[in-house]
């Protein structure tokens, strides 16, 4: 195979069609023989350079699954029946739907556009650089929070045997001790670093065999624990099925850890610079792992409220209480109806899925630094890769940025709360930039077409909104001070000239995100979740975020990018011919 870095990056700013004269040129040159033609629209595909392309579809889908089958399940039964009673059934349906929504937007746009760090990518394609940092940022900030949170989770179940390891906040959570489970966790995060540095195949393979006991185990405990224990009355005890009302199940859905269990079906597509058959395979893992994302938690969450014995339930939902108290629920629940092996089993578990899920997201970390570097936005060193194509800048500072993380000493809620923010602020990026390449770009090829775009698009980004505004003013703040952060490490890097590939800021394009920014995050400060004001009741929210969103969508629309200005920008990561064919399927990868 041809090495990219014999043609390094292609200067921004080019046309796609004198791109692709140029890498037509330097190719026959190189190799003395003719090129097929191709069309410019196929060449001016973005793909990264010095990344190795060793990912298959197993690898792709079981990225996602496993990115979604972490932490999440381990403690996500608990919180969301304590916010909606068993109606949390209703809410893990609700978050399945709403996320799905989601990852057919991400499907089509990822086949389109096979990168790495490619949700991050996406909204400077069609808005241009102030639109692409801006999401960009978001999608870094909520892949740097995982790591730490899953760590967390491994620490509070290791706490049923090791009690130094955590201690009890205010609110009856846990947090970690200082210095012993501090350093514990670095060192967690550290084993995740080396596993990176092995190299993506390696990384793969590791996470394939994490994957299938991550998925068996809660799969064996839906088997045993319904099996044995299950009671319908639970269904309706302690204030009917909704003792909460509507409310509580939206509460659930978004503060509740649902969404956050349910996040990680676009690992598959950060890790579109590296796979074998993007076009092919990026749609098939993004859907695929959300499905079976998707029965496993609403299974679950049946499961644990039908078992729940009644000692557990005398105080009401709000306090389900277990004899190791909300350290580990699963565990607890399988030792108070006597299935003791399940328990040892569980706090296994406990350090394998919460690891494995750790182990991704510190790479897809890396891998969105190495996108953003590659847009421009930040310095240039983070692109830089070792012989194995491992972004090794990227994940030094992924490591630092975790570690950064537990500084505050949050408790698992409350990191759950800002990284499911984060991530819907994320996912918001890919409706609009879908809209735009649906209008203006009908004829790129598209591996995967969603049905009903136009329409499903909007609603897409409706969601998102939504779930931002469910997650509280609590967690919007936070999450406001998190953007404002990113905006000055990023005009840093514009005033110091730490990238010499930093595009024009193009600020008309981008109009609409300071109205976005401060517009949710003064709905959330109304609204009646988490810390808001009560002056926008439930009801009338979904009429005001409704209105909110169909504004702000059709305004980006109107203002993005023209045409030619987006074939350049995708042209500008082009990468040389043969490498864009592997893509395309029309030439097999070395």
């Amino acid at each position: 195979m041809i090495s990219l870095h014999a043609y390094g990056t292609l200067a921004p700013n080019r046309t796609g069609i004198s791109i692709t004269k140029r890498v037509l040129t330097s190719l026959r040159a190189t190799i003395g023989r003719e090129i097929m033609a191709t069309t410019s629209a196929e060449l001016s595909s973005p793909i990264d350079t010095g990344l190795r392309r060793h990912v298959g579809l197993i690898g792709l889908a079981w990225a996602s699954a496993g990115s979604i089958i972490g932490s999440g399940w381990l403690y996500g039964g608990l919180h969301s029946a304590q916010a909606a009673g068993s109606a949390a059934i209703v809410s893990w349906i609700i978050g399945a739907v709403a996320l799905m929504i989601l990852a057919f937007v991400h499907a089509e746009l990822g086949g389109m556009f096979p990168q790495a760090g490619g949700t991050g990518r996406y909204p400077h394609f069609a808005f241009g650089s102030v639109a692409g940092a801006s999401f960009g940022w978001f999608a870094w900030l909520q892949a740097a929070a995982v790591a730490p949170v899953e760590v967390l989770a491994v620490l509070g179940y290791g706490t049923v045997h090791v009690s130094w390891l955590t201690k009890t906040s205010p609110g009856g959570n846990f947090v970690p001790t200082f210095p012993q489970g501090y350093l514990l966790a670095a060192a967690l995060l550290a084993i995740f670093v080396a596993i990176n540095f092995l190299g993506v195949r390696w990384l793969a393979h590791t996470n394939s065999a994490a994957t299938w006991w991550k998925l068996g185990v809660p799969v064996l405990a839906i088997i045993v624990i319904g099996a044995t224990h299950f009671n319908g009355s639970n269904f309706g005890s302690h204030g009917g099925f909704a003792p909460f009302g509507v409310h509580g199940i939206f509460a659930a859905t978004a503060s509740g850890a649902v969404i956050f269990a349910l996040l990680g079906f676009e690992q598959a597509i950060q890790f579109g610079g590296e796979s074998a058959n993007p076009k092919r395979d990026l749609p098939l893992a993004v859907i695929g792992s959300m499905i079976i994302g998707a029965i496993i938690y609403i299974l679950l969450e049946v499961v644990f409220i039908a078992a729940l014995p009644a000692s557990s339930l005398k105080h009401g939902w709000a306090n389900i209480a277990f004899a190791n108290g909300a350290f580990a629920p699963w565990a607890g629940l399988a030792t108070a109806v006597g299935i003791g092996w399940l328990a040892t089993v569980l706090y296994i578990d406990a350090l394998i899925s919460p690891g494995g899920t750790g182990l991704i997201y510190i790479s897809s970390t890396a891998r969105m630094s190495y996108g953003l570097s590659k847009n421009g936005y930040v310095p240039s060193s983070l692109e830089k890769v070792d012989k194995r194509g491992v972004p090794w800048m990227s994940l030094f500072v992924a490591f630092v940025a975790s570690l950064i993380f537990f500084l505050p000493s949050p408790t698992w809620q409350d990191q759950i709360n800002l990284i499911t923010s984060a991530t819907v602020l994320m996912y918001a990026g890919a409706p609009l930039a879908f809209g735009v390449m649906r209008s203006k770009h009908a004829d790129r090829p598209r591996p995967y077409r969603m049905p009903g775009g136009p329409i499903v698009s909007p609603i897409a980004f409706f969601i998102a909104n939504c779930l931002i505004f469910f997650s509280g003013w609590t967690t919007v703040w936070k999450l406001g001070i998190a953007i404002v952060v990113g905006y000055v490490i990023i005009g840093a890097n514009y005033l110091l000239k730490l990238n010499p590939r930093a595009p024009r800021l193009d600020w008309w394009a981008a109009q609409w995100i300071p109205v976005y920014l401060i517009g949710m995050g003064l709905l959330a400060w109304q609204g009646t979740y988490l810390g808001g004001r009560g002056n926008l009741p439930f009801g009338w929210d979904f009429l005001v975020i409704g209105a909110f969103s169909l504004g702000i969508y059709y305004w980006a629309q109107l203002v993005s990018l023209p045409k030619q200005k987006t074939d350049e920008y995708i042209a500008a990561q082009a990468a040389t011919l043969q490498e864009v064919r592997q893509v395309l399927g029309t030439e097999p990868a070395a």
